[in-house]
């Protein structure tokens, strides 16, 4: 509603408006009876039948009419007139304190004299039993002679606050405002207030410290990119020192500054009119009475943050639900980032981060969504990047934060979906549950969100974000712990990977993603030689086919039944397998990785590039993604495409030494000796033999490419020879050397020995080019036919 010049409430004629809220509009006006100008704030006509919101419009009235002191804004008058509710005050000339930061910076005594005054109109409502709870700049008007008058008095309580999740009013929208449960303003709540826990005076107080802090440094002392950031540091961190800034400011004024914003109420001044008293002997350059001292056994201790981040963040959340559906463009693809561990414990970092995952995962499985795989997501663990970088980084539209905090077998779990151009919140909700729950909440989150960006599910996708079983919870941070393990890709990490998957079997012998999990684990393992395939193979098909009778409608179930298959050399039914995976998790990277390296094997190279670029536009910033996507290429004998991506993927970690022994094999393809040699003696270096990187450099300048990659491949052979004698090594790695070294007998030998072990790799001798040198033997030939028939053999035995 929209009052015009010479519209009437009561004896009050609207003269021009002078701006608006979310709960208000004030206009000047003209009091035909005493002939003076007023300012008179009405109402929205949208919350004109909102009980609540006229609760709350009263209450302001109030409030105001309670008090008369110079620092507070007077009220004059309240009625009603044709159903709009309104209140008339004093009519101010000047501009808000948000206003005059931003025009310029204080001086530290200005600021002081600006707080004294403040503090004053506090303390005269603190008598009267009323605790403001929404005290910030934009409250705070100073008048054309430099009197500040705290306005907005909506959020108001006499005593003590009411349930915080019974009161949904919307405070007066400004920049920094985030309506909802949760009473007051990101930035200057105090930590009870965010936390949901009675505030009382000493609240108001901690906000008035932000304000000084702001007005003496210029900057907020507690500040994030996001509003949960910014509630979390207010609980977990200590401020700026307010001399930090490099500016000349007294010691009382920044003690003073401090003691306002000590966590605990019971540490802070205990009342406005101490505060009074402290800053007017600061202004006076008297020395200050002594702080109160922190009480025995009360340290201020981030521990204090972490026992409430969870509600802190959860509010936080559930207070910026201003996206509905049907608001600005529809959002096609989201990156979820990393969520924060708001316990104060490192030791939860593998189960917030498996919460990311388990998100990633569910939003993985709408098919319309394009959704950034986990390995990437997690490059922006802790950044301080903008939203809007990282965005156009990951090329979405859309990014997803949240929070995570676990206390015993308790968990709560807060989302936020960002719009990422404009930072615009198009929904929030936060969710606590018992452990037993956590899996059922992830998928709540997602259909959520799915709900809030407006993507219609097939019946298909609605009925698996529907199902979500529940899971013991140790048996839950078991296999968290697993896959955490797991994703670090070495050799121990997958031993220690599968004694968290067998300890979540141990608790619940009925969840089938551990065992599919464990199935990964022991197939890495053999198929990366790190055992033998008769040891580990068996392991892992039995843990994959009891993970498919147990649910068979997951993804990883069908993912890990495949790449068993592929292990055994029956590429058919490998790729049947990872494509039931894809059907029910199409935005998978790291399925949709394997599935373009297994249309590799069986040489169906334009599906293997373009399933390999759809897993990079997936997982963007994963090396081993775009590492995958190179290899293809390369097999595919595609070089000048080979060269650039590994190139690519060098950017992305420079220090990975196996991206510069790949890059070397194309230079060598194409006849580039000596850039082969100077990405040889990179990856020599990089992997911890500098003796061998500098050997290789000379025997290139004294002998030429070959007969120096050939003294390179003989002290190889000579270290493998050696270790073997102490650990097992897979034949496939001797083949590979003897074979460039143009020993083929001893190569063929290697290679019969792998075929009897049924080694995994040996599924890619026909394509590999590592063996280009072995095929022109006849042998070759051979070989192939027989991996190829047991491959049949395997597919027709099931």
């Amino acid at each position: 509603m929209a009052l015009s010049a010479g519209a009437r409430l009561g004896p009050y004629e609207v003269l021009a408006p002078l701006g608006a809220g979310g709960m208000g509009e004030v206009y000047r006006a003209l009091d035909t009876r005493l002939d003076r100008e007023v300012a008179v704030k009405v109402l929205p006509e949208r919350l004109a039948e909102d009980p609540s919101a006229l609760s709350r419009f009263e209450r302001e009235a109030k409030a105001l009419a309670a008090l008369s002191h110079p620092n507070v804004l007077t009220i004059l008058d309240f009625g009603r007139e044709g159903g709009v509710a309104y209140a008339v005050t004093e009519l101010l000339e000047g501009e808000t304190l948000r206003t005059r930061l931003l025009r310029a910076r204080m001086s530290w005594r200005e600021a002081a004299e600006l707080a004294l005054e403040i503090a004053d109109g506090l303390s005269a409502a603190h008598s009267r039993g009323i605790v403001h709870r929404d005290l910030k700049p934009e409250n705070v008007f100073v008048t054309a002679s430099g009197r500040p008058k705290i306005l907005d008095f909506g959020l108001a309580r006499r005593e003590r606050l009411a349930d915080p999740t019974g009161d949904k009013d919307q405070p007066t929208r400004t920049q920094e405002t985030e309506p909802g449960a949760l009473m007051g303003t990101v930035g200057y709540m105090s930590p009870e207030q965010v936390s949901g826990l009675p505030a009382d005076a000493r609240s108001d107080i901690f906000s008035l410290g932000c304000m000084l802090s702001e007005m003496v440094t210029g900057t907020r002392p507690f500040a994030g990119r996001t509003g949960a950031e910014t509630l979390a540091s207010i609980l977990r961190d200590d401020p700026a020192e307010p001399t930090s800034g490099g500016r000349a400011v007294p010691a009382d004024l920044a003690a003073l500054i401090r003691h306002c914003l000590e966590k605990r109420p019971e540490q802070r001044f205990q009342t406005a009119r101490d505060l009074t008293f402290a800053l007017k002997s600061v202004l006076a350059g008297t020395p200050a009475p002594p702080l109160p001292s922190v009480a025995p056994g009360r340290s201020r201790s981030p521990v204090f943050a972490a026992a409430i981040a969870a509600i802190v963040v959860a509010a936080v959340l559930l207070v910026v639900w201003r996206g509905l559906p049907g608001r600005g463009a529809a959002v096609h693809s989201v990156a979820v980032l990393p969520f924060q561990n708001v316990s104060g414990n490192p030791a939860e970092d593998y189960f917030v981060d498996g919460m990311t995952e388990e998100l990633i995962a569910n939003l993985a499985k709408v098919g319309k969504l394009r959704v950034i795989s986990r390995t990437s997501a997690m490059q922006y663990k802790g950044t301080k990047k903008m939203l809007p970088q990282i965005a156009r980084e990951l090329n979405v539209d859309s990014i997803v934060e949240g929070s995570v905090l676990r206390s015993g077998q308790r968990v709560r779990i807060t989302v936020q979906l960002i719009r990422a151009a404009t930072e615009e919140n198009l929904w929030a909700e936060s969710y606590e549950k018992d452990l037993t729950d956590v899996l059922a909440v992830q998928a709540e989150a997602a259909r959520a969100i799915v709900g809030g960006i407006q993507v219609l599910l097939t019946p298909e996708e609605g009925k698996r974000l529907a199902s979500a079983r529940p899971v013991d919870p140790e048996a839950y941070e078991a296999y968290l712990k697993g896959r955490f393990y797991w994703s670090k890709f070495t050799g121990d990490d997958y031993q220690t990977a599968i004694g968290f998957f067998q300890k979540a079997i141990e608790k619940d012998p009925t969840y089938a993603p551990a065992y599919a999990g464990l199935s990964h684990a022991y197939r890495a393992l053999a198929f990366e030689g790190l055992i033998p395939p008769g040891e580990g193979m068996p392991k892992a098909e039995a843990a994959a086919k009891k993970a498919a009778s147990l649910d068979d409608t997951l993804a990883e179930v069908h993912f890990a039944l495949g790449m068993n298959r592929l292990a055994k050399w029956d590429h058919a039914t490998c790729l049947e397998e990872l494509q039931k995976a894809l059907a029910l998790s199409p935005h998978d990277s790291i399925i949709r990785r394997f599935y373009s390296q297994s249309l590799s094997r069986v040489s169906r190279w334009d599906e293997a590039v373009a399933e390999g670029k759809v897993a990079q536009g997936l997982d963007p910033l994963s090396v081993e993604t775009n590492r995958a996507l190179g290899s293809v290429f390369y097999w595919a004998g595609r070089n000048e495409e080979a060269l650039n991506q590994y190139k690519k993927t060098i950017e992305l970690d420079p220090k990975d030494a196996r991206m510069h022994a790949h890059l070397a094999d194309v230079y060598a393809r194409k006849g580039m000796y000596a850039e082969a040699i100077a990405e040889q003696q990179k990856y020599l270096s990089l992997s911890g033999d500098d003796e061998a990187a500098q050997d290789l450099g000379r025997d290139f300048a004294a002998s030429g490419y070959p007969a120096a990659m050939k003294a390179l491949y003989r002290k190889t052979l000579e270290f493998l020879e050696e270790a073997g004698k102490y650990a097992y090594v897979s034949p496939v790695h001797f083949a590979v050397l003897h074979a460039q070294l143009g020993e083929k007998d001893q190569a063929f030998a290697s290679l019969e020995k792998a075929f009897e072990e049924r080694q995994p790799w040996l599924g890619q001798v026909k394509v590999d080019p590592q063996f280009e040198p072995l095929r022109s033997d006849p042998r070759f030939a051979q070989l192939t036919r027989r991996v190829e028939e047991v491959g049949a053999r395997e597919r027709n035995a099931g």
